[in-house]
């Protein structure tokens, strides 16, 4: 947190800055106010890079259109059943948008679209009084009428407005309550807390895409843990994520297991961690993050209870892959997001075979195949997974999985594994066995593949042999 001062400071020079006092200008000489609204005013105090330039005013967004177009290189409406316009100034997006009074009924997934009259009208109604911030330009005016900058200093998250009068306004404030508060490390106003959770219900009218929209930000944070546990301690998971707070398995006097909802958080914070250690991956990653998250969650759908004391989970990645990506698709998800976390949710347990016996390099390749181009984030996983206490247990399956990485490593250097193919295309084998396209090609591609797998480079003689061999004994 900077102090007030160097915030200020900050903020006068952003007001400086070309595309700002452009704007700001253009406002006022058409006779309308212009104030900076939101995440760059709250950004400036806490000293966190911000890329976004958010604006409102008391202009509809026919005169917003009007008096930006000579500006701007370019702009779009998409938002403007809203009240927003955007808009390309300069090297800046800016987006601009009419003060706002607008909520929802209670009963449809779309607000009402009211146009509000004053800035701070517009300010009581929004999400977070850290939010509820503007400044006036171009007279480089701070409004802060819900003591937002109070707030900042003390680490609150607090609505505006009452809380239920909030969230009833836009129920995806309380998955946003998760959200910034694991973003900037806010602990929750109380009374903000007590209404999330008796409201958790009125989550269900809010759209299944911007319900996936706000988890995906959750978990893009830098430490999205604690956003996570408030999602389930609310209750708004249950709703919206119901396989985690389902990992809370209970434990009897008898039966002892690992508490799999504590290692699955434990496990996303270990692969944010291998995320960034490792630099091979664009972060923040969401689809290793939504692999962690939900890596476990066939565990109590395949949970028995063994003699001795044991409780086993057979089977649980497969069905695990099953679930995850079947709550995917119900949030919208993309398919290439749904089916990267489905298979890698599916390859999890590989490696544990690993430590049981030496792989051949036939294993290897297969491991490799079936991750694809998942791999990197398969080895992320797959080390973030352990979360034994035991170091010597740790440190041994730590020793297993670089030996495995290095093997891997040698393998791809002396046989372009990446791309692992038949020593045959489909044309060769047309011309070989003398055949036309169809199922039989597929069968002998995949043939050869396997005979790639198990004994590395064949050379094209050495395949015809085989392929030749292989087709005469199938009994034609």
């Amino acid at each position: 947190m900077q102090s007030v001062a160097a915030a200020l400071a900050r903020l006068g020079d952003l007001a400086a800055s070309p595309t700002v006092s452009r704007l700001a200008n253009a406002f006022a000489a058409a006779g309308h106010e212009l104030a900076l609204v939101g995440g760059p005013v709250r950004d400036a105090f806490l000293d966190r890079v911000t890329n976004d330039l958010d604006f409102t005013t008391d202009a509809s967004p026919d005169q917003i259109l009007k008096i930006v177009k000579p500006l701007a290189d370019a702009h779009w409406d998409i938002g403007r059943a809203f009240g927003t316009i955007g808009a390309k100034v300069g090297d800046d997006t800016v987006e601009i948008t009419t003060y706002r009074a607008d909520s929802y009924n209670g009963q449809t997934r779309r607000p009402d679209v009211v146009f509000g009259a004053s800035l701070e009208d517009d300010l009581v109604r929004r999400d977070f009084t850290v939010n509820a911030l503007a400044l006036r330009l171009p007279e480089v005016k701070l409004v802060d009428p819900s003591g937002g900058i109070d707030d900042m200093l003390a680490g609150i998250l607090r609505t505006p407005a009452a809380p239920e009068v909030s969230f009833g306004d836009d129920p995806l404030r309380m998955m946003r309550a998760a959200r910034l508060s694991a973003q900037l490390g806010f602990t929750l106003d109380p009374d903000t807390r007590a209404a999330m959770t008796a409201m958790a219900d009125s989550i269900r009218i809010i759209s299944a895409e911007r319900v996936g929209e706000e988890l995906s930000k959750l978990l893009k944070a830098d430490r999205p843990r604690s956003g996570i546990e408030i999602l389930v301690e609310s209750g708004l998971a249950e709703i919206v994520l119901p396989e985690i707070p389902a990992l809370r398995l209970e434990v009897d006097e008898h039966h002892h297991h690992k508490d799999v909802y504590q290692h699955t958080l434990t496990v996303l914070e270990q692969a944010i961690d291998y995320e960034r250690e490792r630099g091979n991956l664009p972060a923040p990653d969401l689809v290793v993050r939504l692999a962690a998250l939900l890596h476990d969650i066939g565990k109590p759908a395949t949970r028995r209870l063994e003699p001795g004391g044991v409780v086993s989970f057979y089977h649980h990645d497969v069905v695990g892959s099953k679930l995850a990506k079947k709550r995917l698709r119900a949030l919208r998800f993309d398919n290439e997001t749904i089916n990267a976390v489905g298979r890698l949710v599916e390859l999890h347990l590989r490696f544990f075979g690993y430590t049981e016996g030496a792989w051949t390099d036939s294993a290897v390749r297969r491991y490799v195949r079936d991750a694809g181009d998942q791999l990197e984030r398969l080895h992320i996983l797959t080390r973030a997974d352990v979360t034994t206490r035991n170091r010597r247990k740790a440190d041994r399956l730590g020793f297993a999985y670089d030996d495995l990485e290095q093997r891997v490593a040698e393998l791809a250097e002396q046989e372009e594994m990446a791309a692992v193919r038949p020593d045959l295309d489909g044309e060769q084998i047309m011309a070989i066995l003398g055949v036309k396209p169809g199922r039989e090609v597929g069968e002998a591609y995949r043939y050869l593949l396997e005979q790639r797998l198990d004994d590395g480079p064949l050379g094209e003689e050495e395949a015809t042999r085989r392929l030749q061999a292989w087709w005469a004994g199938r009994g034609r």
